[in-house]
């Protein structure tokens, strides 16, 4: 009988064994990655290790996410630009990735990886594509057109992406850097960059941005780094230019998140190399200093402005005359134009509240509605808290009338909680109206081609994010 026994404890211990090796076991690349519920729209992602751990946990965290994201750029270029996803893959493949480094690339990778594995089958071509997806158009349209002697059916142009202010010295309450940004853009993607991403990469410094499914750098460009450097951007609007011998702008931006250390190793990492792609007008602060830079990016005319005691802001609109002449098609003395008119309107903000600015006087100026063109209080193109939706002028080119586009989720740091590796973030529009596809669509059938796609953007309250220790 003991034998027996013995013999059966052996034969359930086998198929126990069995059975355990069957069952799915942990992918040792996900051990230090996590994704928190959604807070108050936003997706909390944690991403730890090497280029391709962090990537593969990126795409496996984000898989749905990612490819939400990208059937929805692929529908804008397809709009914008008349180029099928077929057109943009190529180019990810040929144009862009012989000047990518190998850590991006293994990141890149990483990211179809870990979709495969998640059972969404994009491939590294289509997760380079998505990543550019700002430097196409109009970018490198413009010049694959002017190559190729074709012309566009419709028009293209650099898009009026963001308003953004750094401020430090007597400007701020504290003497200390405050820093802040809301994202411009049509409302089927801005409804979806709402990602926080945590990076602690095996290289570089540790990382607290906001960011786009399937991305490696912030695309709207607001982060804070563990060496103290505060970052953001605006768009230059019109501008053209394209060197296809350049590095990505989402490369070297990303590259600049990681590694700075100074606001000369950002200028250093963002001007080498610069292909004129998604040309931007950076506004730096560096916590440890508390000095603040404005990095002004054309393909040709590149400016560093840079002060102790001041303040920078910016709204589309180019600083150098000199840029603006040779390389956009802007008006810089149109005051009816959106970035003219919300420059005048930091101009107003940084002198009213001068020796006042801190975490809330930036989140009240994100949600700002004062149109300085008709001075007058009106949710529209032209003020800080953008509404192109509500606007019967549009912004034109970039926007038609009523275009569904605007701002779209707001972000704001200082110095103390650079230091503690944390900023905060208010999803929507930052003044408290949300946005109704249906109803939006039912009076505007021209934008029916986004229907698939487009969805409610609900105002969400301000809410701190930290990055974990």
């Amino acid at each position: 009988m003991r034998t027996f026994a013995g013999l059966t404890l052996i034969l359930l211990f086998g198929s126990a064994v069995a059975l355990v090796s069957r069952e799915p076991q942990a992918d040792p690349r996900m051990k230090s990655a996590l994704r928190r519920p959604a807070q108050n729209g936003w997706t909390y992602v944690r991403l730890e290790g090497t280029p391709s751990e962090i990537g593969y946990q990126h795409g496996y965290l984000l898989a749905p996410e990612i490819r939400e994201a990208q059937k929805v750029i692929a529908l804008e270029l397809a709009h914008d630009t008349k180029r099928s996803w077929k057109f943009f893959r190529d180019a990810a493949k040929n144009e862009l990735w012989p000047h990518i480094e190998s850590q991006y690339r293994e990141e890149l990778e990483g990211i179809s990886s870990g979709l495969n594995a998640h059972g969404v089958k994009l491939d590294v071509w289509d997760i380079v594509a998505l990543n550019a997806w700002l430097e196409w158009s109009p970018y490198y349209i413009k010049w694959y057109e002017k190559q190729h002697k074709e012309t566009l059916s419709a028009k293209v142009t650099a898009p009026e992406h963001c308003s953004a202010f750094v401020a430090t010295g007597s400007y701020t309450k504290d003497g200390k850097v405050v820093i802040g940004h809301n994202a411009w853009t049509g409302y089927m993607d801005g409804e979806r960059w709402t990602m926080i991403f945590d990076i602690a990469p095996s290289s570089g410094y540790h990382i607290i941005m906001d960011g786009f499914p399937g991305l490696i750098h912030s695309a709207d460009d607001f982060g804070v780094n563990a060496a103290g450097i505060l970052i953001t951007e605006t768009t230059i609007t019109r501008f053209n230019g394209w060197n296809p011998d350049g590095i990505p702008e989402f490369v070297r931006a990303r590259k600049a998140m990681q590694y700075s250390q100074s606001i000369d190793d950002f200028a250093k990492w963002m001007t080498e190399g610069n292909n004129g792609g998604y040309a931007n007008n950076w506004l730096v602060a560096d916590r440890n200093t508390n000095e603040i830079a404005s990095l002004e990016l054309g393909l040709k005319n590149v400016t560093l402005r840079r002060t102790k005691d001041g303040y920078f802001a910016g709204s589309n609109f180019p600083v150098n005359a000199k840029l603006a002449a040779e390389e956009t098609e802007f008006d810089l003395k149109d005051m009816s134009q959106s970035a003219n008119a919300r420059r005048v309107r930091w101009e107003q903000l940084m002198e009213e509240n001068k020796g006042k600015i801190d975490v809330a006087a930036g989140q009240r100026f994100l949600a700002d509605h004062y149109d300085t063109f008709t001075k007058k209080e009106d949710a529209d193109e032209r003020t800080l808290c953008g509404h192109i939706d509500l606007s019967p002028r549009g912004s034109e080119p970039w926007q038609p009338p009523h275009g569904i586009a605007g701002a779209v989720q707001n972000k704001v740091a200082d110095a103390t909680m650079a230091e503690h590796m944390s900023f905060t973030a208010s999803a929507g529009h930052a003044c408290g109206l949300h946005f109704n596809a249906a109803n939006h669509l039912k009076t505007h059938p021209e934008f029916t081609w986004q229907k698939g796609l487009l969805r409610d953007m609900t105002s969400n309250p301000w809410t701190t994010f930290h990055a974990a220790n």
